[in-house]
């Protein structure tokens, strides 16, 4: 079959090893997401070594994810304007650094900074990686298969995270979660190396600093306010004072964006809604997505009992879902469109999440608990692929880095938000919950306050009691206290899924156009 030279890479060594760009760029992506779901695994193991609160839990796991959303935007614009390639082996360097520094932390809050510090490496590569498969993949049909493939990577990596967690976390010491990524780095950069191409913008002006800064800002105290809410109180001045600044901070950096001459972002971009509704889809999957991992291996492990090795091969139905359906999602949308396909992922992954707001002490895993996360694997994979399609799809080529940027960073806010968001009402519900439950065994204040904060602390303090019954019954309502506040949480994600995919239904366009030059 011949093919068009205006769709392929001007460049025919390029455009014969495509295919092999496709794989290394992959890998890359994978380990960039692979860590940002690693850590799930290793949450109740952090919780009793590092003594780590709900909270400092959850910003161990946001840490990573809102450094890397808060850059992604600055670091397309770096890519279009220094060169992609040259972008993302400087962040495989960072990121392979900060990772070894991560390892060997011993406080939660250093563990904070040297995930926030990997962030930085993440963020340079992930856009990166969209832009140059756009630039390679010149072909309309070919590039919507590559973005389905670079989706099912993605997909699967958010179950191989776990498992790869569990598998080290069984043999090592949880800094092994992080050491791993060494060798992945060395590897991914001697590929990269050889085989990946250098693109860039030709027109790509000055970064806007300002517009970096507020984006940064307003990103930073929006997670910042709902991970704190639950222990400040929602109706507190701090919160309150929190969601206001928020608001102001977005609107001066769209003011800013709008006002000048060379934006970090081109807000005008979201009149069209082919990538407004594109990146909200993507937004609200990974919310969802995000949210669940972060309690579902606690659900494993503190609930069901099961190792971090058992916790995380758990997850494997979700990789296989994913794995299957994404490749299929891309061409189910160049038959059908997004505005056929994209609302039935987020219906699937809505459904998914309020079947997993029902989930008990003894629901069978080969029942519930593995159908909802297939539907859900299934469900992302429905999203992601086509959205990103999408997304590319409305803009120049040579603006390949800024709608990286833009559909990843809609992903990472959204999984960030997830992470926040669903950490924070379960520790809503949670914790006046362990405190109802524990009041009849007069247990120490100092107790009871810890086991409000952290339901690894209350399986901690079980320990700690010289009563076997006592102990028995302190661990069941810690067990009772977290599925209520994991059914809650799933049930809340659950509704806003179904919403998005009601918004979709309404806004995504039918057909995608092709990427004009």
């Amino acid at each position: 079959m011949t093919t068009d030279i205006s769709t392929t890479h001007p460049n025919a060594k390029v455009h014969a090893r495509r295919w092999w760009i496709l794989a290394i760029l992959s890998l890359s992506v994978f380990l960039v997401v692979v860590d940002n779901l690693i850590i799930n695994v290793a949450i109740p193991t952090l919780a009793r070594e590092l003594e780590a609160t709900t909270s400092g839990l959850q910003w161990i796991v946001d840490s990573y994810a809102l450094v890397f959303a808060g850059l992604l935007l600055a670091c397309g614009g770096l890519g279009d304007r220094f060169g992609r390639k040259l972008v993302m082996q400087v962040g495989m360097v960072l990121f392979g650094v900060f990772s070894a520094w991560a390892a060997f932390t011993d406080t939660t809050e250093q563990l904070i900074v040297g995930r926030g510090l990997m962030g930085i490496g993440a963020a340079l590569v992930f856009p990166s990686t969209l832009a140059i498969l756009i630039d390679v993949f010149r072909n309309p049909v070919e590039r919507a298969k590559a973005i389905g493939v670079w989706s099912a990577v993605s997909g699967a990596a958010v179950a191989f995270g776990p498992v790869t967690g569990g598998l080290l976390l069984e043999y090592f010491w949880w800094g092994s979660v992080f050491l791993i990524n060494i060798p992945i780095v060395i590897i991914a950069l001697l590929l990269q190396g050889a085989f990946v191409p250098e693109s860039k913008d030709p027109n790509s002006e000055r970064l806007d600093i300002p517009g970096f800064l507020l984006s940064i800002a307003f990103v930073s105290l929006l997670v910042y306010t709902i991970i704190e809410g639950p222990h400040r109180g929602w109706t507190s001045t701090e919160s309150i004072s929190g969601f206001i600044g928020t608001a102001l901070l977005v609107a001066a950096f769209i003011w800013r964006e709008r006002n000048t001459a060379h934006p970090l972002l081109d807000v005008g971009v979201f009149r069209d809604m082919r990538v407004t509704a594109a990146t909200s889809a993507i937004a609200i999957a990974f919310f969802s997505l995000f949210g669940f991992t972060f309690l579902v291996t606690q659900y494993f492990q503190f609930v069901r009992g099961y190792d971090p090795l058992e916790s995380g091969l758990r997850t494997l139905p979700f990789a296989v879902g994913a794995g299957i359906t994404a490749p299929i999602a891309a061409r189910l949308s160049l038959r059908y469109g997004p505005k056929r396909i994209v609302p039935i992922g987020l219906l699937f992954m809505g459904i998914a999440q309020i079947w997993a707001g029902t989930f008990e002490i003894d629901s069978m895993y080969f029942g519930p608990v593995v159908a909802s996360m297939v539907l859900m694997a299934c469900g992302l994979s429905l999203v992601t692929s086509p959205a990103s399609e999408s997304v590319m799809g409305s803009l120049p080529r040579d603006m390949a880095g800024v709608g990286s940027a833009i559909n990843d960073t809609s992903r990472e806010v959204g999984g960030t938000l997830g992470v926040a968001i669903i950490g924070s009402i379960f520790a809503t519900t949670y914790g006046p919950k362990i405190v109802d439950l524990l009041s009849p065994f007069s247990l120490p204040e100092a107790a009871v306050s810890a086991a409000e904060e952290s339901v690894g602390a209350a399986f901690a303090v079980s320990e700690q009691v010289g009563d076997p019954t006592v102990s028995s019954a302190i661990r069941e309502a810690a067990g009772l206290s977290f599925l209520d506040g994991f059914q809650v949480a799933c049930t809340t994600v659950g509704i806003v899924a179904i919403l998005g995919s009601l918004l979709a239904l309404r806004f995504l366009p039918a057909r995608v156009g092709q990427m004009a030059e």
